[in-house]
């Protein structure tokens, strides 16, 4: 391939992902009319229309999607490449893209950051907190941290933190008023405040396990949120019966806000794992933030 072709490559795809020449042309640097005319002049020399084009709107043609979807992938090797590259000088350096739920970054990406990146001043980190399962390939991520049981079998996943459990919680009075469930099957009969997943729009169904039986649980009740503190704010206030992390619950349970109920049917499961695609190269600044965050930590 003859460098101005790549040069070409590079334009369109910087135009499909902006959604307007004007912003393209101010991130590379040139005029409007420059990338116009290289688009058109790929467009010519593949003989296939890769822009939809009108006065309010820009969008890839099936043509143009396809390119797209052979091109991302190429130059986001071509760019991890020249970042494991330049990495190989004395200190560490690049910026490394990840997703993480609310309460793994507070729990354990956070902190750990906190400690990791006073020793590499060369290396950036961008955190996008989002409770959905982001597709971190498409997305350009560089990793992700979910629960491992919910990660897709073709990543590599690498355990950052202990196994986890749910608790169900409720006030000490709203307890004496409604009674203490006693099986899952209990909470049909109660007040339980609901939890709506962020991205995908959908109610939370709580998961029991006892001696190996799993059980799923559709909860009803007059309040619903998509944070969990609010969920424990209104056990505490006495509303109903919320589902939480015993991390995130335990201070409450501990000064005797809230009572956990149900214990022997909150299974443990596992904990978080930062995930990544295989097929993708990592430089040295990404080798060494995953050993900072590999649970259990080593020794120094």
């Amino acid at each position: 391939m003859r460098r101005e072709h790549l040069a070409d490559l590079n334009a369109f795809l910087a135009v499909a992902e902006e959604g307007s020449f004007t912003r393209a042309a101010a991130k590379m640097g040139t005029s409007q009319s420059a990338l116009s005319h290289t688009i058109s002049r790929l467009e010519a020399r593949l003989g296939v229309r890769l822009l939809s084009r009108t006065t309010r709107n820009l969008s890839p043609t099936e043509a143009g999607e396809r390119l797209i979807g052979t091109l991302r992938p190429a130059f986001d090797d071509i760019d991890a490449g020249l970042s494991a590259i330049q990495e190989l000088r004395d200190k560490p350096s690049g910026t490394i893209r990840i997703t993480a739920t609310q309460h793994s970054t507070e729990a354990l990406l956070w902190p750990r950051l906190r400690e990791f990146l006073p020793a590499y001043p060369d290396i950036h980190v961008e955190i996008s907190v989002d409770e959905g399962f982001t597709d971190i390939v498409s997305d350009r991520f560089d990793a992700g941290i979910r629960i491992g049981e919910s990660i897709a079998k073709d990543m590599i996943a690498v355990r950052i933190g202990p196994d986890l459990r749910l608790l169900t919680v409720a006030s000490p009075d709203y307890l004496a008023t409604y009674g203490v469930p006693q099986t899952p099957h209990d909470l049909a009969a109660h007040e339980c405040i609901n939890m709506r997943f962020q991205t995908k729009g959908s109610i939370y169904a709580w998961e029991f396990e006892k001696d190996g039986r799993e059980m799923n649980v559709r909860v009803n009740g007059r309040l619903t949120f998509n944070d969990i503190r609010f969920n424990l704010q209104a056990a505490v206030d006495g509303f109903g019966i919320a589902f939480a992390m015993e991390d995130v619950a335990r201070p409450l349970l501990e000064a005797g806000k809230l009572v956990s109920v149900l214990e022997d049917w909150c299974a443990p499961f596992p904990g978080y794992h930062l995930y990544y695609p295989s097929r993708r190269e990592h430089g040295a600044a990404f080798a060494l933030l995953v050993e900072a965050l590999r649970y259990p930590r080593r020794r120094r």
